[in-house]
């Protein structure tokens, strides 16, 4: 299925979007990837939201990509004998370890290893922050702590750390059940919550075992410290607005958010822009202008995808808001002003031979009629290190996998094409041929850039490109193999 741009848009599923019919429609709207949230939902019906995508993906020969979420470890507090308590500005306020039911002097926390790595003066967030604690005095048990913003915390909220890096165990028992669960279903993607440094992503990819590519969740400042490291150990990365924004300054969060972008893209790494993008659109059909300024400018960055969550999951209108993306999507791609921008933002990386390869197609498509760049992959990569040039004409990745292709649903400017497996390079080039005539790209008059890697069908050898003709006759006729 063909799209009119080239940012790509994850769409979350949940209880307004779990049919048939729905998910249906969210792809034909726009959704290039769904996301399945870990934190909502049984086993049974995140199996068969993923059997529902399948069978779409099936109908619509349409590779798909489907991403799950895992909640990551959840800290919160206990439970008050009234429900909630209200906490004034200035009131002093206990943390602890004791079972019993809170009042408006303490609560418990069920969290030992917060209270293990708390200092005099660190501050606690509570529900998303909207109460704000700044630790006096601690120990292995207790925490006393002023209350710096004051208001009601009720039963079980959230409570957020900023100040230090926790002693967690990156994936809870349930993340680790959750895991085991997706890989075995066949998820493409694996998205981490609360990564705080490498590690937590090392550990992840030891227990997924190469069964789908990992994903970084962004939304810890131990995690921006460390970003370097944590993008190298991942095969993508998340920005994830909304944690971030509780931990960090508001006003921290854009200039954040534009380094890591432009991070990911000198790594070909994908990157998601994610959180609160169209907010406004799960009670209203339209988007407040705004959020459309918020999504044309993750866009105008350069971002591989962006994500609609309580939107699609839960909203009222989860077609009109892939719609609504899609179209401020193309609005922006069309401006001469995006392709000044993407082009300035380019970073020029020569350290192999498929960089200087895709390198070189990007320019020859740049400077001639070229119609289209078409690579074949193995495992993806060499449509990543094209998808980082991002080019002004569109990207056909081939490949023989269906796997690469549904990982490749979330790399920007990917048209994803399944082909037979081919061992000569004249296939390829008749191939791609077909491809970019088939989804309307070029037609017998046109040409494109085919990049390949001889011998095929082995990973990281991408190491010859050819212009040709988008007539099969002409092709055979000049290539006599």
């Amino acid at each position: 299925m063909r799209r009119l741009r080239n940012v790509k848009i994850v769409a979350t599923l949940g209880p307004a979007s779990s049919d048939h019919a729905r998910i249906r429609a969210l792809h034909e709207a726009g959704a290039d990837v769904f996301r399945l949230n870990m934190s909502h939902g049984t086993h049974e019906e995140i199996a068969e939201r993923h059997r529902i995508i399948r069978q779409v993906e099936k109908e619509l020969d349409s590779p798909i990509g489907i991403l799950a979420d895992l909640q990551g470890p959840k800290l919160r507090v206990g439970t008050f004998a009234d429900g909630e308590v209200e906490l004034a500005e200035g009131a002093r306020f206990r943390l602890d370890l004791d079972a019993a039911e809170g009042d408006a002097t303490r609560v418990r926390l069920p969290h030992p290893e917060i209270f293990a790595a708390l200092e005099p003066g660190a501050q606690l967030l509570v529900d998303d922050g909207k109460v704000r604690l700044r630790v006096e005095d601690c120990g292995a048990d207790f925490a006393d702590c002023t209350v710096i913003t004051g208001g009601t915390v009720s039963n079980r909220k959230g409570v957020n750390v900023p100040d230090v890096v926790l002693p967690l165990a990156a994936l809870s028992d349930k993340d680790r059940a959750d895991l085991e669960f997706v890989c075995a279903l066949g998820v493409d993607w694996l998205a981490l919550s609360f990564v705080q440094r490498p590690e937590d992503v090392i550990e992840a990819r030891q227990l997924v075992q190469g069964r789908a590519a990992v994903l970084s969740k962004i939304e810890k400042p131990a995690a921006v410290r460390c970003i370097d490291d944590i993008i190298a150990a991942s095969d993508g990365i998340m920005v994830a607005r909304g944690d971030l924004g509780v931990e960090l300054p508001v006003q921290n969060v854009p200039p954040i958010q534009k380094r890591i972008v432009r991070k990911c893209r000198a790594a070909a790494k994908p990157v998601i822009v994610a959180t609160q993008m169209l907010e406004s659109m799960i009670e209203s059909p339209m988007p407040t202008r705004a959020e459309v300024s918020d999504v044309a400018t993750a866009i105008y960055e350069g971002a591989d995808a962006i994500m609609l969550s309580a939107e699609s999951a839960a909203g009222q209108y989860p077609v009109e808001a892939v719609t609504t993306m899609d179209a401020v999507a193309r609005e922006v791609e069309s401006d001469p002003t995006y392709t000044e921008i993407i082009e300035a933002s380019r970073v020029a990386r020569r350290e192999s031979i498929a960089d200087g390869i895709v390198a070189a197609a990007r320019e020859i498509a740049e400077t001639t009629e070229i119609k289209a760049i078409a690579c074949f992959t193995q495992s993806g990569t060499t449509a990543l290190l094209i998808a980082r040039e991002r080019p002004r004409v569109p990207i056909i990745a081939m490949t023989n996998l269906r796997g690469v292709a549904r990982r490749l649903a979330l790399t920007w400017g990917t048209h994803c094409v399944m082909t037979a497996e081919l061992h000569r390079f004249k296939q390829a080039v008749v191939n791609a041929a077909r491809a970019a005539r088939a989804a309307g790209y070029a037609d017998g008059d046109d040409q494109i850039v085919v990049t390949a890697g001889v011998p095929f069908n082995v990973p990281g050898t991408t190491n010859i490109l050819r212009v040709a003709p988008c007539d099969e006759r002409l092709i055979y006729k000049s290539d006599p193999e």
